[in-house]
């Protein structure tokens, strides 16, 4: 990846706790059994299909799909990150350092039936450029999928924030993967996700909001008292409407 931009806003932070994200992913309670879920409740059947996982992080996603019989271009701009999923997917998945505001220039027009993008939309603050660029890559019968934090729990819970429907750069001190670590990212309204995806040309098809399962009661029964009462993540598959962009 060689790009003008500066590096993407969470790049330090990522990182630093790529090495204990990888270890985690698949039994951390807030990934493994409230975000992914959702998400993938809304993927389409892919079986020997093309598909992108648009921030992979290290591979959980792209493993998943492998496993559903698709083939996998996976990429995230986590230099680490991308590490640990080579290590993870070997040579079943293609996998390459990029981010995601810079086209992808290595996928051709219509190629891919999914664009799965899940945690990954929060550290980027301009989403049309990215949402044009995904809908240029899916074929007919496409979908995008995509996670992001909710917007209302941000508000409550991130300091600083004056005004809900700014897009704002907020700060949260993460503590879940070791030692504390701050993570930057955009918050940044409801509404601003929908128009985005309509100026984009894309149809929200199902909006959810993310729900902890019984195995997150069984591996954390306080915290899932507390995320089973309040949002977490919206869960978003969104499609290309016809005769646009």
């Amino acid at each position: 990846m060689d790009s003008p931009r500066k590096r993407f806003i969470a790049y330090d932070a990522y990182e630093k706790l790529a090495d204990a994200y990888a270890d985690m992913v698949d039994t951390k309670p807030h990934n493994a059994y409230l975000e992914r879920p959702a998400t993938m409740s809304l993927l389409p059947d892919v079986e020997g299909k093309r598909v992108l996982d648009a921030g992979c992080g290290p591979g959980a996603y792209a493993e998943r799909l492998v496993e559903q019989g698709a083939e996998v271009v996976a990429v995230d701009a986590s230099p680490k990150m991308v590490m640990h999923a080579r290590e993870r997917l070997g040579d079943r998945v293609e996998v390459r350092l990029h981010d995601l505001r810079e086209p992808l220039d290595f996928l051709g027009d219509g190629s891919v039936v999914l664009v799965l993008a899940p945690l990954v939309l929060d550290y980027i603050e301009d989403w049309v450029p990215v949402f044009l660029e995904f809908r240029r890559v899916l074929g007919d019968g496409g979908a995008l999928v995509f996670s992001v934090g909710h917007p209302a729990i941000d508000y409550v819970l991130k300091t600083g924030i004056d005004d809900y429907f700014a897009v704002e750069k907020v700060e949260m001190t993460w503590t879940g993967f070791g030692e504390p670590i701050v993570m930057s990212s955009f918050r940044r309204p409801i509404q601003y996700m929908t128009e985005s995806l309509h100026e984009a040309g894309f149809l929200i098809e199902r909006l959810i909001e993310a729900r902890p399962t019984q195995q997150y009661r069984e591996a954390d029964p306080e915290g899932y008292e507390t995320v089973s009462k309040r949002p977490s993540f919206i869960c978003i598959r969104a499609i290309p409407a016809a005769g646009c962009c």
